[in-house]
């Protein structure tokens, strides 16, 4: 929005603004806050708000254990479940030792560094997410069941899908956050939907990822419900992924099919920090979800596919992540493997036209699989020089074991 300091400030004091919450996401991806009162605003945008890191994953222990908390102005929204009078107000953050300098393990920084370099190179990249989520029935305390809200499938309407007004609400209040939707709709699985957002710059997308499912949980829990992020929430049915859309536009010629070359050759070596959990594998090679490294235009069966589409529209689809990665680290990572696919002009391999879901094993050992368990993708990660110059020792070690 291209706010200043000051005019948030102004802001706060025009709309009766009562409480402004600082965002962050621990390295794992899940958002935290803490929140000041309007009097201490001025003094968060000039030095800073402690946080305690040793209590927050993957931040360290207790020596050295302060950091602070240094907003984004640009990134003030309005929460509009927040009762209207006595507004409150978000800001994602910086996170910075006493210092001043950036701490390591800030994965929001993190992306900002890996926007830079490719800008700094001539290229801008642009992203999109698609991301699948379950809604499960809650039980008299409010907690979750294993019962999923609806029976209905892919695209279905009401009455059999029931998370039709679900979704309604979420897209509405989404729209009063300044995100925009692009579409929504019922998944495969009983109880599972899609919101799909508007293409932006990298940064903002995974603002927008983080706020989304800050969101969904939130209108869940309002109408009653419980809302599931988890890769593979029922065992037969399709899991949930974050399918990350993205196209570059360079200073000269079409850089996009060496970006995709990029990510395709160093998927292995990545995959941890795009299916960080456990369960993560029990959705890779099941119900859509890719489990080679190839790519073709349409073909839902391909780690990376080209989806129909003309003009600004066209991009490219990376289908393997899933909504347990952080969107700060996933983003940052595929534009480091994306840019270094530009910078050594990599060509595409040959477009793999097939269905892997139905082809011989004569066709599939031909092609290299994905990481099948989360301690090979770690091992991989751990062994690659092209991960240790992209990213801090510390993350590497958060998600490959020391």
């Amino acid at each position: 929005m291209n706010y200043t300091a000051k005019e948030v400030i102004q802001f706060v004091e025009e709309e009766d603004v009562k409480f402004i919450r600082l965002a962050f996401c621990d390295l794992a991806g899940v958002q935290k806050n803490v929140s000041v009162m309007p009097g201490e605003l001025a003094r968060a945008f000039a030095d800073g708000i402690a946080i305690d890191a040793s209590a927050i994953d993957g931040f360290g222990g207790e020596v050295h254990s302060d950091l602070f908390l240094h907003p984004d102005p640009d990134t003030l929204t309005v929460l509009p479940w927040r009762p209207e009078h006595g507004k409150v107000v978000r800001m994602f953050c910086r996170i910075a030792y006493p210092d001043g300098r950036t701490f390591e393990n800030d994965a929001r920084s993190l992306l900002i560094s890996a926007i830079k370099e490719a800008e700094k190179e001539g290229y801008r990249f642009n992203i999109g997410s698609e991301m699948e989520f379950y809604l499960f029935k809650t039980d008299e305390k409010g907690h979750p069941t294993d019962e999923p809200y609806d029976k209905a499938g892919y695209m279905d309407i009401a009455p059999d899908d029931k998370g039709e007004n679900v979704r309604r609400e979420i897209c509405l209040t989404l729209e009063q956050m300044g995100i925009i939707p692009e579409s929504s709709h019922h998944e495969e699985g009983p109880g599972q939907n899609e919101i799909d957002f508007r293409y932006s710059d990298p940064l903002t997308a995974a603002d927008n990822a983080v706020t989304f499912k800050a969101v969904v949980k939130t209108v869940a829990a309002r109408n009653g419900l419980y809302a599931d992020f988890s890769p593979k929430p029922m065992k037969d049915c399709p899991g949930s992924g974050l399918h990350i859309n993205f196209s570059v536009t360079a200073k000269t010629g079409d850089a996009n099919p060496s970006t995709i070359a990029g990510v395709l050759n160093r998927i292995s070596e990545t995959t941890i920090f795009f299916n960080p959990t456990n369960e993560s594998y029990s959705r890779l090679g099941a119900n859509k979800a890719p489990a080679y490294i190839s790519w073709s235009a349409e073909n839902r069966s391909q780690l990376v596919r080209i989806p129909a589409a003309t003009g600004k529209y066209r991009r490219a689809e990376l289908r393997s992540p899933d909504p347990s990665a952080n969107p700060y680290l996933a983003f940052a990572v595929l534009i480091y493997a994306g840019l270094e696919g530009i910078k050594k002009g990599l060509t595409l391999p040959q477009e793999a036209d097939i269905n892997f879901y139905n082809a011989d094993e004569s066709v599939l050992k031909k092609y290299e699989k994905l990481p099948s368990t989360r301690v090979e993708a770690a091992r991989k990660a751990k062994e690659s020089d092209f991960v240790a110059g992209i990213l801090p020792a510390s993350v590497i070690g958060y998600y490959c074991g020391k």
